[in-house]
């Protein structure tokens, strides 16, 4: 059974940072990635931040965040993190990881989920 365990979340002040650790004790079929995602107020679909490809380690993010966020993995303890650097209010929300099936078109990553973590609560205020 393909379980995710979240751990990092809180509040945080503008500016400050964050590290997010998901540990991941399964893969279903056809999983090649772990994904981060966050659902913030006022929208209705989660969006993407960034993922790893758990065999090659290469990582993509989309595009917004780049340039703050680090995503990482420890092979040995089956975890993925996600630190998010100067953050800001619009960074609130819950961010979730995701085992997922990714695909690249054109230079940009895909991630299609099949199974998420509950979720972790990241205010941003001051």
């Amino acid at each position: 059974q393909v379980q995710l365990l979240h751990s990092g979340g809180g509040s945080v002040q503008p500016g400050g940072s964050l590290k997010l650790s998901c540990v991941i004790s399964g893969y279903a079929d056809g999983d090649n990635c772990v994904g981060w995602f966050r659902q913030t107020p006022g929208k209705e679909a989660r969006e993407g931040v960034g993922g790893i490809y758990v065999d090659s380690g290469d990582k993509y993010d989309a595009d917004g965040v780049e340039d703050r966020i680090t995503i990482s993995q420890d092979a040995y303890e089956n975890t993925v993190y996600l630190q998010i650097n100067n953050l800001k209010p619009e960074d609130t929300g819950i961010y979730y990881c995701a085992t997922a099936v990714c695909t690249a078109a054109n230079g940009q990553a895909s991630a299609t989920p099949s199974h998420w973590s509950r979720g972790t609560r990241v205010a941003v205020s001051s």
